[in-house]
């Protein structure tokens, strides 16, 4: 176990752990029978020993793989599949995929037509890829749907007239997305997810959205068509980005935001619309502020209301 949290001190009498990674505050209550393994992040070191011991947790999914193609798929005979690809019964790979060595294809997975996917990736139970290039060791979990047609039309008399969706969405090196998410081809350019972005669950990306490097887009955000966020941006959960609005490169987003036009390189924005954290808590004070003191008027002229009628009486 770690310890890195006085919140959680009334625990440690009662643990029952072999061992525990402590700071340099130590654990008060820790008991004498417990192991005490001084180090500088005790969090980063349980994270490290944990990836040791538990290694196929890593790549979800990997537990289910047989070896080699299943008798179960159908991979089109004119994919080109390297030595060590793994696909699981149900998976139907299209013609002209090629896929690296070392990735698994889970089970009820669509590769289509020409799609690329790197080595040692993980592509999650039911998973479709279209109209994409993936890097290596991606691993994109159950249920998400990469490459679809963004949702692009202009509206008219007689209806609205679709947007032909040309472009692909091309997925760098070591990126993470969770289950369920869905990010768009591009209309007329390409939808890019830069290297070592992590994505969590039901997040939606539109076409022509361009992510940065090591980007932390938590569940159910919402990034517009042609919105970019620029390397090392994180946003919250439900924060949501309007089309082509830029989010500078390490600014954080809180969760529930709505950001409707530019963000600053490394600022901190809160609200909707967003605007800088400190303004927000201001403006949110103020009319907490504003309602209490018409809640303290409202109640004076009820008590004063009930006074006269009481001298009336």
């Amino acid at each position: 176990m770690f310890f890195d949290n006085l919140k959680y001190a009334s625990q440690l009498p009662t643990t029952q752990a072999a061992a525990c990674f402590v700071g340099k505050r130590g654990a008060p209550g820790l008991p004498n029978s417990v192991i005490r393994l001084r180090v500088k992040d005790p969090y980063r070191a349980f994270v490290l020993v944990a990836r040791a011991l538990y290694e196929a947790a890593l790549y979800p999914g990997s537990w289910f793989a047989s070896e080699g193609i299943s008798p179960g798929a159908m991979v089109h005979p004119l994919a080109r599949l390297e030595a060590g690809v793994i696909v699981d019964p149900g998976a139907v790979i299209g013609p002209h995929a090629e896929i690296g060595s070392g990735t698994i294809i889970g089970p009820n997975a669509t590769i289509g037509p020409h799609v690329r996917v790197g080595r040692d990736c993980v592509i999650g139970a039911g998973v479709s890829l279209q109209h994409s290039l993936i890097g290596n060791r991606v691993v994109i979990h159950p249920g998400c749907r990469i490459g679809q047609d963004g949702f692009g039309y202009v509206p008219g008399a007689a209806g609205d007239m679709k947007v032909p969706q040309v472009g692909r969405v091309i997925i760098q090196d070591m990126v993470e997305i969770g289950a369920n998410t869905t990010v768009d081809r591009g209309a007329v350019r390409d939808t890019m997810i830069g290297e070592g972005t992590k994505i969590d669950n039901l997040v939606q990306i539109g076409h022509n959205a361009m992510i940065g490097r090591h980007c932390i887009i938590v569940s159910q955000c919402a990034i517009a068509g042609s919105a970019v966020l620029e390397d090392g941006v994180v946003l919250g959960a439900r924060a949501g980005v309007n089309n082509h609005a830029t989010v500078g490169a390490g600014a954080q987003i809180a969760g529930t935001s709505v950001v409707n036009g530019d963000v600053p390189a490394g600022a901190r924005y809160g609200g909707t619309p967003a605007k800088p954290v400190k303004q927000w808590f201001r403006e949110v004070l103020a009319v907490e502020k504003l309602a209490a003191r018409e809640g303290d008027g409202a109640g004076a002229k009820e008590n004063a209301a009930a006074h006269e009628t009481k001298d009336e009486g």
